[in-house]
């Protein structure tokens, strides 16, 4: 079943991790002030974590204890339900210092979003009660060896009073990190449903075989279930997303173009304080010092005005949301939202990949060495961005725009 060999199954224990008090943040001011409490930490090693695929164990605990694995539950539910202009700019400012620490969670928000059009009363309430206590939520969605990402294998099948799941999951992000971990799977019935597996829970495996050259410490891997029992009320009928028009991929979208935003800046920032500090200037320039060559000056000039163009959109697209997010959201509303965030996911997927190729054009041989680690950039970037096509985002806009065709309904668009 698995092109995993026995030693890396079973030499990974499956346990939870630790459950730690995490704090319930009050409003917009307070998230975006953890975020920046937690970027100033997590910058610091950000690069040797890379260089040694360290996971971030202490960063994403400080990310949980702080509140910001809540920040959108909504309030009557007891969460402070901030704006998704608030919530872009979080991650863009955890990217930024770390952007493996920015995807890990990401999944845990696109799901949380789901469970407002999926869940029962009784399910969200345990659940959103659940994060808000300081529990993680995992991905085991994809899969590998399927014809596209939204084909599943997995199967859960009724037995007694619960369910018994089999199956074998990749880029399963944020699942070693997580005490939940939401198993899509299609039911008897050849419907999908997402069942919520407690951690430590027999049959459940999480293995850390994530080899990308990007996002290293994101341990995307594999998730393994063997006969994995999950009781009838963590079982959400996922099916029932599609039936109705929502917002759930458009906020999926959100947060992956915010992460692709942070590459940016931080690539942009290095570029800048590299050429500064330590490149020497070309020869033909005749300055004295590399941030004094006008061809330099000109593109770091082109990269600030393309980056923030494509936060000007970003912030655009998260008061989009908010505003469609507040009333009854019909076909056209979501349509809406989705062609906004894709507007946006264009920009922040050029620029990360631009201003992480153009850091050493700017700063030159040096810049390449091994110490500085500054091709993390490009490879995060590069890997992240691969989420979701850029091409089809073209697609969507100018088919929305031109023929007024209606995008897709799904995660990724």
């Amino acid at each position: 079943m698995s092109n995993l060999n026995e030693a890396q199954v079973h030499s990974d224990q499956d346990i939870a991790p630790l459950l730690l008090p995490a704090r319930v943040l009050r409003n917009d001011a307070e998230a975006l002030q953890a975020a920046r409490e937690l970027a100033e930490v997590a910058r610091l090693q950000a690069a040797r974590r890379d260089q040694q695929r360290k996971l971030p164990w202490a960063e994403i605990e400080q990310f949980t204890r702080s509140g910001l694995g809540s920040i959108t539950i909504p309030r009557e539910f007891g969460g402070p339900q901030v704006s998704f202009v608030t919530v872009a700019e979080v991650f863009a400012i955890i990217s930024a210092a770390d952007p493996a620490l920015g995807q890990i969670p990401q999944n845990q928000f696109g799901i949380l979003q789901a469970l407002l059009g999926t869940a029962t009363e009784r399910q969200k309430k345990q659940l959103f009660q659940s994060v808000l206590d300081g529990w993680r939520i995992g991905n085991a969605g994809p899969e590998r060896g399927t014809r596209n990402t939204l084909e599943i294998k997995t199967r859960i099948s009724a037995d007694g009073d619960g369910f018994v799941i089999s199956g074998q999951k990749f880029y399963s992000t944020g699942a070693l990190f997580a005490h939940w971990v939401a198993v899509k799977a299609l039911d008897d019935e050849g419907r999908q449903v997402m069942a919520f597996v407690r951690r430590g829970t027999p049959g459940l495996r999480v293995v850390d075989d994530w080899s990308g050259f990007g996002q290293r410490t994101t341990a995307s891997g594999t998730v393994l279930l063997n006969d994995v029992r999950v009781e009838a009320e963590n079982v959400v009928e996922n099916w029932r997303q599609g039936a109705t028009p929502n917002i759930q991929g458009a906020v999926s979208q959100l947060i992956q173009a915010a992460i692709d935003a942070g590459i940016a800046r931080a690539a942009i920032d290095d570029s800048i304080a590299f050429v500064r500090e330590r490149s020497r200037p070309w020869v033909d320039a005749k300055v004295e010092r590399a941030s004094d060559d006008l061809y330099v000056i000109a593109d770091i000039g082109k990269l600030k005005i393309e980056l923030h163009a494509a936060e000007a959109l970003l912030r655009k697209a998260g008061q989009v949301l908010d505003q469609i997010s507040a009333g009854p959201v019909d076909a056209a509303a979501a349509a809406r939202a989705s062609i906004v965030v894709a507007e946006a996911k264009v920009l922040t997927t050029e620029i990360s990949l631009l201003a992480s190729e153009k850091l050493f054009e700017l700063a030159g041989s040096r810049a390449t060495l091994a110490e500085f680690n500054l091709d993390r950039h490009w490879r995060n970037a590069r890997v992240h961005t691969l989420h979701d096509p850029v091409r089809w985002k073209y697609h969507a806009v100018g088919a929305y725009r031109l023929n007024g065709t209606l995008p897709a309904r799904h995660s990724w668009i």
